[in-house]
């Protein structure tokens, strides 16, 4: 994700932010962050197939909180032709993640992932949470499956809080655009 921050320079050049666009991309932005964040707390990652939290509804939580971060970012931008253009690069990026993180998926969990990704979608959420077969009542974890839900603990290794401080670094500079450069 590197690759990020060298679009950072030219999305600042070409933004011209306005606050009520600022405070709609805020909004959906602080949606994708708290749904990020969720799923952050939630996730063990590669030793443990996650199915509680956000994860028991959609197979990629963290990936659908970047996609909102991201819009509310360059809607807040003010620019037309922005959005497509984070779109385009998204589905690029994140469809190539989502294919490499389903084979390494399935490598270490096996049946247990082939049966979740056959119920759970990768993106729009089920209305009730994913229960493997032969469960009733709340699930209990193994050690290759995670029912937990929020961890701040978690949430701190998975350092999910760069990506809170990333975007509100990112609207304070569109808003000080908006105001001060106008």
């Amino acid at each position: 994700m590197r690759l990020t921050w060298l679009l950072v320079v030219p999305f600042f050049l070409l933004a011209n932010p306005s606050r009520g666009l600022l405070v709609v991309g805020c909004v959906i932005s602080v949606a994708g962050l708290v749904l990020r964040a969720a799923a952050a707390g939630s996730i063990h990652k590669n030793q443990a197939l996650a199915l509680g939290g956000p994860y028991a509804y959609l197979r990629h939580p963290l990936y659908l909180g970047s996609f909102l971060v991201g819009l509310g970012l360059f809607l807040a931008a003010g620019r037309w032709f922005l959005p497509p253009v984070f779109m385009g690069l998204f589905f690029w990026v994140y469809g190539r993640t989502v294919r490499t993180e389903a084979r390494t998926l399935e490598l270490l969990f096996g049946e247990a992932y082939r049966h979740y990704r056959s119920q759970v979608s990768a993106f729009l959420p089920r209305l009730r949470p994913y229960r493997p077969p032969g469960t009733s009542g709340p699930p209990r974890g193994t050690d290759t499956v995670s029912f937990a839900g929020f961890r701040f603990r978690l949430f701190l290794r998975n350092k999910e809080w760069r990506a809170i401080l990333g975007t509100a670094g990112c609207f304070g500079l569109l808003w000080a655009k908006a105001v001060f450069l106008v």
